[in-house]
């Protein structure tokens, strides 16, 4: 029982929040006294009683009983709060959930593998360049966007995800302070210590996280690129720190890069995202073109959509072309990722393009054997040093 009040209602199945800010429903509720349940004592089920936002100061008298619970602390966002996450972790795999104990770093460490691998086919294919002594920090860098990006994607509703993430976020503000928990965490402060990586980027991918709860329209280009700067290209910066490669310069060039393929991965998802309630086209260049959410939600592809994506294909294109050079100043092995990687985002566009910028008819995808063809082809460009930055 929590030590914050002396009887206390144990909760069951809580609801969602109401439209009613710091308000929450319960499905169902068992009068606890001194932490053990009451059962001889004649007490029903207090059906979907409010908790107000007042709730240090309410009393509950269950129906047919006389026992009064009444909670004295903490203020009721903190009750919220903790509902929300037990809910928000309901819906997501149990391993994700924080353990009681830490694990060990080898655990840890095959946690994120086993991860890394069963959710991501495209990081097998990765990690066959990666130097052996890198991989162990490329999983756990790879578990924390996955899960991260999990806690947004999975959960379903947005209020429990806001909470997970404060929660989350606190777990990462604990792994800098010695004092992981999480498997993701435990592996991720030993890479942290051996390719001294700052909380920035990884604090970074949370707040762009945070803001697909509540964001689903961009007014122009340059507030989409800003959000990029928080949802993408924090991951190339990690990548250029776990190799020893960072720098102003290779920062710069790989957010280029990144930006272009969180682009790309946009343009290639859009009739998934309005199905979401989402649109990354900016509104800007929707009206310069005479598209509207409701062209895009009637999976037509006009003449004035179709021209839209043209001129968004060609942007993400110069964004690739921008970080080009970053590939001529890296190692050999890392250079060889990311033109992979790089390689793939253009590709992306290429098969917009073959499809005549149609992407509400068909989502536009690339085939094994292209992949395979790409990967191919950069592990040939990369023994050619002077055409390593692209052929």
């Amino acid at each position: 029982m929590p030590s914050w009040c002396s009887t206390a209602i144990s909760l069951e199945r809580p609801a969602a929040l109401t439209h009613r800010p710091g308000e929450v429903l319960l499905d169902k509720a068992i009068v606890l006294i001194e932490g053990r349940q009451a059962e001889q004592v004649p007490v029903k089920t207090i059906a979907r009683e409010k908790i107000s936002k007042r709730l240090e100061s309410q009393t509950f008298v269950p129906q047919g009983g006389t026992i009064k619970p009444v909670m004295t602390e903490p203020p009721n966002e903190t009750l919220v709060k903790n509902l929300l996450i037990e809910r928000g972790w309901a819906a997501l795999p149990a391993s994700y959930r924080i353990p009681e104990v830490a694990p060990t770093l080898a655990e840890a460490r095959a946690w994120c593998k086993q991860l890394a691998e069963s959710h991501y086919e495209n990081f097998h294919v990765g990690s066959w360049f990666l130097p052996k002594r890198l991989r162990e920090h490329f999983y756990s860098i790879y578990a924390y966007c996955r899960v991260s990006d999990d806690l947004g994607d999975e959960v379903g509703d947005p209020v429990q995800s806001l909470a997970l993430f404060d929660l989350w976020s606190r777990e990462l503000d604990a792994c800098y302070e010695g004092r992981a928990r999480h498997p993701v965490f435990v592996a991720l402060a030993e890479t942290i210590r051996a390719c001294a990586i700052p909380k920035k980027p990884f604090a970074d991918l949370l707040v762009a996280f945070r803001q697909d709860q509540t964001v689903t329209r961009f007014a122009c280009i340059e507030e989409l690129l800003t959000y990029c700067s928080y949802s993408a290209n924090p991951v190339g910066r990690l990548v250029l720190y776990a190799c020893g490669e960072q720098s102003e310069e290779r920062f710069r060039l790989s957010d280029m890069i990144c930006a272009g393929l969180q682009l790309a991965n946009s343009w290639q998802d859009v009739r998934q995202d309005i199905a979401k309630g989402r649109v990354y086209l900016p509104q800007k260049d929707m009206r310069r073109f005479g598209v509207t959410d409701q062209t895009i939600a009637s999976g037509i592809a006009t003449p004035g959509f179709r021209a839209l994506m043209r001129f968004e294909v060609d942007y993400a294109r110069r964004l690739f072309e921008q970080g080009r050079p970053l590939m001529g100043m890296v190692s050999r092995k890392l250079a060889l990722d990311l033109d992979l990687f790089s390689r793939g985002g253009l590709e992306i566009l290429s098969a917009i393009e073959r499809q005549g910028y149609d992407v509400l008819r068909t989502r536009p995808v690339i085939g094994k054997r292209t992949k395979m063809g790409l990967a191919l082809r950069a592990v040939g460009c990369s023994l050619l040093p002077f055409r390593r930055a692209w052929a």
